[in-house]
């Protein structure tokens, strides 16, 4: 499939071919991410086209490139957004390879898993736990990695609010109430069912966006691409409080007084993930009883999962299976 003007449209390619430190995996399922909307409505800068768009690509290795040691035929993976990276920029070399200039990213630069075979460098190909199935699997590779980067940019936060309460949200509240913060989820107004979603999942606070929580919180982390959410969660947080916008894309922020700010606030946002982030992640979701709320797509119906995803009637995560 290659990304258009809003939509997508089937094609038919011939298996690529893994060349030397890549491997070829078949693919089970790929999640469908708010990214891949804001890459195939065309709100990130342009890429050259046609690209294949999916980057929580599960599935099982078919053949092994040339100087791959570390994974072997008939492993089952998982490929994220971050592709490859220049490996000797200064960035690269402070462990920051996230924010690489000249980073490729899987269904962006790279033909993702909108397909039934993806090409990929074995180096950001991972293997994962076994307690996920294939579909519940995919939701871990973005919404869970960029999700749990932008959750360690809390720090020690005890009282952390969520605004936008979908496929990351519903993941990394559930880490959040694991570990034994309290998680509070922010939705847009009337959206009972992820307020629903939200306390069953151990939130123990849900509602609007516009709605003051019950308790002052420490910190509070913005999946959804709505500028006007910075200055409400500001708002919300106490002194020395943080706000993480977490997404790649947001629509402008307005202005708001200083006041909102004062007191050591700090606004600041997450870009990408890295190998380490991954590994962290992964082996971390190994150990918790994540619940997974995905709703699964045949392939050939990826217009009308990015539709539902667009007009927000998705609960959790979608998930494309060929």
């Amino acid at each position: 499939m290659t990304a258009g003007a809003g939509t997508v449209e089937p094609v038919e390619r011939e298996i690529p071919i893994a060349l030397p430190g890549e491997v070829l995996v078949r693919v089970r399922a790929c999640g469908v991410c708010r990214t891949d909307l804001h890459v195939i409505d065309g709100e990130l800068p342009p890429v050259e086209l046609p690209v294949i768009p999916g980057h929580e690509i599960v599935g099982v290795v078919d053949i092994v490139g040339d100087g791959v040691a570390r994974l072997a035929v008939g492993d089952r993976v998982g490929i994220p957004w971050l592709g490859h990276v220049c490996g000797i920029c200064a960035l690269c070399r402070s462990g920051r390879e996230n924010l690489c200039p000249d980073a490729q990213f899987m269904g962006y630069h790279m033909d993702g898993g909108y397909a039934e075979y993806v090409v990929a460098d074995a180096q950001y190909t991972f293997k994962l736990p076994e307690r996920y199935s294939d579909v519940d699997a995919a939701p871990l590779l973005c919404a869970g990695l960029i999700g749990y980067r932008a959750y360690r940019m809390t720090g020690d936060a005890r009282r952390i609010g969520f605004y936008g309460f979908g496929a990351a949200a519903h993941v990394i509240a559930q880490v959040a109430v694991h570990q034994g913060r309290e998680a509070y989820a922010f939705t847009s107004p009337g959206d009972e069912a992820a307020q629903e979603l939200a306390r069953s999942l151990g939130c123990v606070w849900a509602g609007a966006s516009t709605e003051a929580p019950p308790a002052e919180l420490d910190a509070a982390i913005i999946f959804a691409p709505v500028g006007s959410l910075v200055p409400e969660a500001l708002s919300r947080v106490g002194p020395g409080g943080t706000v993480v916008c977490a997404g790649i894309h947001m629509s402008d922020i307005p202005a708001f007084p200083y006041r909102c700010l004062w007191e050591e606030r700090v606004v600041r946002s997450v870009a990408n993930l890295t190998r380490q982030d991954a590994k962290d992640f992964l082996a971390l979701a190994a150990t918790l009883p994540i619940k997974m709320h995905a709703q699964p797509y045949p392939l050939a119906d990826a217009n009308r999962a990015l539709a539902d995803l667009r007009a927000g009637r998705v609960s959790g995560a979608a998930v494309l299976v060929p």
